[in-house]
């Protein structure tokens, strides 16, 4: 695949415009089913139950989550390497749809029961957990090379548009009617199914792959382990959202200390992605190039500084402006950690290092909800998001000392591959 001066932009190539757009739509219809699932637990949850046992309530949505997603993980990497990843990423699409087509039918005949909020929850995590190291390592080969860290900071444009428009959709939609929210998902979902039906690029496997998907996990395992760089980058960002994260709290947030509905917890969860979507453009045009390890590791403690000022809020719009704050942060992170990944990792070996790395996320993400229901259960909601920033910015300060290379680690161009 060559390019010319005229298409630098990744979006020149009309198979990543169908990507991208599809993942837009993908991540509209996720954005909108996360937070009609929060508000839907908590809310059946607090009918009969306190603030803090209706947020452990909610925080075992994170559970019912990682636990298909860890049982699962190492085939993930080995679907992704073993097959065309257009045709992994279309299946996934496919289960994804046919979890909230039952959600939807089910809603239709009035309350959803919470055990049914949880079996949903799980199987669409199941599905995602095929999903992301698909989507993740097809992008790669949709562009050239010297185009891929403009393209990963535009497909995280992508992602975060439907982290606006998906949680304020999803925000009105639930006020309209629960039933309504899931059956706009579905529309969502089945319109990102379409266009990745018009990528046209096969991605075909090209490596010799061990049999074993147990011998596919350690390889990811090993490879990671060995790149202390890559080991830095993926374990800080872990252990940062999985003690520092405000969002499955929000729901309590928004109900109970901002007095807002839905609608207002879908402009919050939107908050966070508006912050990262100005900064994924500012990067799309103008990307980090110098002292990468070092800005990655700032970023991760003004996103500690930013959920503790959170916590201690009981306005909205400040509320809004630090999950804004919060979301920036975040995308200088994963914008760094993405493109050190992808940079640091050789074809044959990325649907591996993907799955790994999707792990690690699914950890700081759905185990962090589980983190925030038991410490808001223990220490009330206000008290477990301050303690967290706390535990986030001490984590930043660290990681620059147990990971000297991290630190140490200047422009992606100099990233060595183990």
């Amino acid at each position: 695949m060559t390019s010319t001066p005229l298409a630098r932009h990744p979006l020149a190539y009309a198979d990543f415009r169908a990507f991208w757009i599809a993942r837009v739509c993908a991540m509209l219809g996720h954005s909108a089913l996360v937070l009609a699932l929060g508000w839907a637990v908590y809310d059946v949850a607090r009918s009969t139950m306190s603030v803090r046992e209706a947020s452990l309530r909610l925080g075992l949505v994170g559970l019912v989550q990682f636990l298909p997603f860890l049982l699962l993980n190492p085939f993930t990497g080995l679907a992704a390497d073993r097959f065309d990843r257009r045709i992994v990423v279309r299946m996934t699409l496919v289960a994804q749809l046919a979890c909230v087509g039952v959600l939807t039918a089910v809603g239709l005949g009035g309350p959803v029961p919470l055990w049914l909020l949880y079996t949903v929850a799980a199987g669409f995590a199941a599905a995602r957990a095929f999903y992301m190291p698909a989507m993740n390592a097809l992008a790669p080969s949709l562009v050239p090379t010297e185009v891929l860290p403009r393209a990963i900071a535009t497909s995280a444009i992508a992602g975060r548009l439907g982290g606006i428009l998906g949680p304020v959709l999803g925000g009105y939609a639930y006020a309209r009617s629960p039933a309504f929210a899931y059956g706009a998902t579905c529309a969502l979902l089945g319109a990102s199914l379409g266009f990745h039906l018009l990528i046209r690029t096969r991605i075909a496997p090209k490596h010799s792959l061990p049999a074993s998907p147990w011998v596919m996990m350690r390889e990811g395992l090993a490879y990671v382990r060995h790149n202390p760089i890559l080991l830095g980058a993926i374990s800080l960002d872990m252990f940062a959202v999985l003690l520092g994260g405000v969002t499955a709290l929000l729901p309590v947030f928004a109900r109970d200390i901002l007095h807002v509905g839905p609608d207002g917890l879908g402009h919050l969860r939107a908050a966070s992605s508006v912050g990262a979507l100005a900064t994924a453009l500012a990067m799309s045009w103008r990307p980090v190039k110098k002292d990468v390890g070092l800005v990655m590791l700032v970023s991760v403690g003004i996103y500690g500084l930013g959920t503790v000022v959170f916590g201690l809020s009981t306005s909205f719009y400040l509320s809004a402006a630090c999950l804004a704050l919060l979301g920036a942060a975040d995308m200088v992170s994963v914008y760094i950690r993405q493109s050190l990944m992808q940079i640091a990792t050789p074809d044959a070996m990325r649907g591996r290092v993907g799955a790994i790395s999707s792990l690690f996320i699914s950890a700081s993400n759905e185990l962090g909800e589980l983190e925030s229901g038991l410490a808001a259960a223990a220490l009330g909601p206000v008290a477990a998001v301050v303690v967290g920033g706390v535990a986030s910015m001490v984590i930043a300060a660290a990681w620059g000392r147990l990971f000297p290379a991290l630190l140490e680690a200047k422009r992606f161009e100099t990233v060595q591959r183990a």
